[in-house]
């Protein structure tokens, strides 16, 4: 009789138990091992919050170090700027200084020169001019420092007056009156004109032809000036040449009275040369026009603008003397 074989059985019963403890010991070592992964990441949330603390406390530490340096930077550069300021105010006082000097040296050569020149400039009276003073009673101009002594026998006259803002505040009444009395000391005329220091006219109906002389003209004159207040640069350039190159003639003998305060812009030697090219020396060796400046002493009590006022009255100075007229300056606006 043939045995049987018996049968194996995979999944026996005692197989499952093998595998039953492989998974439990599995199980059991991953719950031994996440057991201590909890404390573990409390301690890094711990450690990292105390890190995020110092640095905030380290930031707030810093914007206030910050603030500090800011404020004494600022406190510095305050103080910078008033040093400065204190060196700027004290190069002021050094140029108002040397300016004050400068003019009162100037002022000095100027009286110098009017006394020499009030003996040698002379102008020969035209045969027009001795029939007007057959016709008409001279009087002698009265004694005034400011104009006495000024020559008096031109035919035509001509103002170039300058209109700036300084003028205009300051000295305009003065202005007004010194014209008068220049007008005064001449009896009679041939023509009159009156342009500013750009040249600009008066009156524009006259523009480039004489205004004739008589009391109502003079009178209207006198009354424009009181609101006339055109454009200035304070340089008297512009009006001299424009009106001696619209003016000029042979058989006229003209002068120009140039009335000012100070000379702001340009150089003095420039604006002699500009000038001496239009009134050019004739043969017996007097110029065309006959050039005269009254200065009106309006910056002197400007410490800033002293050295304009020293650079008119240099200027005027040189421009009389090299023309055949006197420069005349005021000392007092009363």
């Amino acid at each position: 009789m043939k045995k049987r074989r018996r049968e194996i059985q995979v999944f026996s019963l005692s197989f499952l138990d093998v595998v039953s403890c492989g998974f439990g010991a599995i199980i059991l070592l991953l719950v031994i091992s996440k057991f201590a992964e909890p404390l573990v990441v409390e301690k890094m949330s711990r450690d990292l919050s105390g890190l995020a603390a110092a640095m905030e406390r380290q930031l707030h530490e810093i914007r206030g170090e910050t603030q500090i340096l800011n404020r004494e930077l600022k406190a510095r550069q305050e103080q910078l700027a008033g040093e400065e300021e204190h060196i700027a105010r004290l190069q002021g006082d050094l140029s108002s200084l040397r300016g004050e000097f400068r003019a009162a040296r100037t002022e000095l050569e100027a009286q110098t020169t009017i006394e020499r020149q009030l003996e040698t400039a002379r102008q020969s009276l035209t045969e027009e001019m001795k029939r007007l003073q057959e016709q008409t009673v001279y009087r002698a101009p009265e004694t005034d420092s400011v104009i006495g002594g000024v020559p008096v026998d031109s035919e035509y006259i001509i103002f170039i007056i300058d209109t700036s803002g300084s003028m205009q505040r300051f000295a305009w009444p003065l202005v007004r009156r010194k014209m008068a009395e220049i007008l005064e000391i001449y009896p009679r005329v041939q023509g009159l004109q009156v342009m500013n220091d750009m040249g600009d006219y008066m009156f524009s109906q006259y523009a480039g032809r004489w205004i004739p002389d008589s009391p109502a003209r003079r009178r209207s004159i006198l009354q424009r000036l009181a609101s006339w207040a055109p454009f200035s640069n304070s340089s008297p350039v512009e009006g001299v040449t424009s009106a001696i190159r619209r003016f000029y003639s042979p058989d006229h003998n003209i002068s120009l009275y140039v009335l000012g305060d100070d000379f702001s812009r340009g150089s003095i030697q420039e604006v002699l040369d500009e000038v001496s090219r239009y009134n050019r020396s004739q043969e017996d060796g007097r110029r065309r026009v006959r050039i005269h400046a009254v200065g009106f002493p309006v910056l002197f009590n400007q410490p800033a603008a002293g050295m304009n006022v020293a650079r008119f009255a240099a200027l005027m100075r040189r421009l009389a003397e090299e023309n055949n007229g006197s420069f005349v300056g005021l000392n007092s606006l009363r």
